[in-house]
């Protein structure tokens, strides 16, 4: 049962309904069984990461010459919001195929892009960025990590925190200072190939309050010897403009996960309350309840709608920065607002670990804070005005 009922956008053709119905079944039978085992063990088998190369599931907008699909950002879209439909939050997949593998088609060499990409769309590696660093949050410009010219190559050090796919990732994209007078221009992104990187070393994968099974981790860069060919692009310095130039689809992901979760939180009530009864009537013949419901579903629908614009609009090029730091705040807020009064229609029991519900409240929270917290999201739209 769908919980809302939206006419599909205009960017959503035939191949994508397959897509959507394909990835639905795919996760259901492979995934889903899975989920409660992931979170007990605190991480996720490594092996769904060759599982969803091997089903197509990453890279999806990568061209086909570097190994993807060579579809489009509605491809991705649509896979992602199966994953949050499909209860997967601590997926890193939306994060390696929708930001890490975007910055090397975007900016990376052809040597580069050959090199990497193919691989990431198999999931033979797995790709992580690492921004945040102990102290700095949000200020990208803050950053302490160094990459120093050496020889024929540079030495990267230093530490991030909050790095997701931290345990597993053996490609990661840093944020560092290549000229630490410079402000932001002085700022680099680097390739760092684990498996060849020593000085490399893994922290503790982090507690979180919720999104158990998500290996978000500490990374640590001790004097890290690099390759030249580890400066994504060409050119030094380049860093904090490729950082904002694909923040907005950064963004727009999150929003995706938003609307998924949303949707997924109204379907399981729903079918709860129409089952689950009080004072011997259905707990859905309350008026309550259903002025509750009423007030999700139309506020619900009203994000699909906006999220399904802005999707459009990237499509086409033409998503800024101000409208996907709305999309992102408003769907986040919206998100955590209805899954919370969603738990409430299930009484004691929302509150029970074996209810998905419980789960999802935990899980939600943290979407106010990544990809930029909401504060930020506000400040940024506030300086359109």
């Amino acid at each position: 049962m769908e919980a809302i009922n939206v006419p599909r956008p205009t960017w959503m053709t035939e191949d994508l309904v397959l897509l959507e119905e394909q990835t639905r079944r795919y996760l259901e039978s492979e995934f889903v069984p899975h989920i409660d085992r992931w979170n007990e063990q605190g991480i996720m088998d490594r092996n769904v990461w060759t599982k969803m190369g091997e089903a197509g599931l990453l890279c999806a907008a990568i061209p086909e010459e570097y190994g993807g699909a060579g579809g489009t950002f509605a491809h991705e879209t649509v896979i992602n919001k199966e994953i949050a439909l499909a209860g997967l939050d601590s997926s890193g997949a939306p994060l390696h195929s929708g930001i890490v593998a975007p910055y090397i088609l975007h900016y990376g060499t052809e040597e580069q892009k050959r090199r990497w990409l193919p691989k990431m769309a198999t999931g033979e590696l797995v790709g992580a960025i690492a921004m945040t660093e102990p102290g700095t949050g949000s200020d990208l410009q803050g950053v302490r990590t160094t990459a120093k010219r050496s020889g024929n190559g540079y030495v990267l050090s230093g530490s991030k925190t909050f790095i997701t796919n931290g345990q597993h990732a053996n490609l990661i994209v840093v944020v560092a200072k290549t000229d630490p007078k410079a402000g932001a221009k002085g700022v680099s992104l680097m390739v760092v190939e684990t498996d060849d990187a020593p000085g490399f070393r893994r922290g503790r994968k982090l507690k979180k309050l919720g999104m158990e099974a998500a290996d978000t981790s500490e990374l640590f860069f001790e004097d890290t010897q690099l390759p030249a060919e580890s400066l994504l692009g060409t050119e030094e310095g380049q860093g904090f403009y490729q950082l904002m130039k694909e923040l907005p689809q950064e963004r727009l992901l999150v929003s995706t996960a938003a609307v998924g979760m949303i949707e997924r939180a109204l379907r399981l009530t729903i079918e709860y309350v129409k089952d689950r009864k009080a004072f011997g009537q259905r707990i859905i013949d309350f008026q309550n309840t259903q002025f509750e419901l009423a007030e999700c579903k139309s506020e619900a629908t009203i994000g699909r709608v906006f999220h399904d614009h802005c999707v459009e609009r990237h499509i086409r090029g033409e998503l800024d920065t101000v409208t996907a730091s709305m999309a992102k705040y408003w769907l986040t807020d919206l998100q955590n607002k209805i899954v919370d009064r969603c738990l409430q229609l299930f009484g004691g029991y929302g509150y029970m670990e074996e209810y998905p519900i419980s789960r999802m409240y935990r899980d939600a929270r943290v979407q106010r804070i990544y990809a930029g917290t909401n504060e930020i999201m506000k400040l940024l739209i506030a300086r359109s005005l």
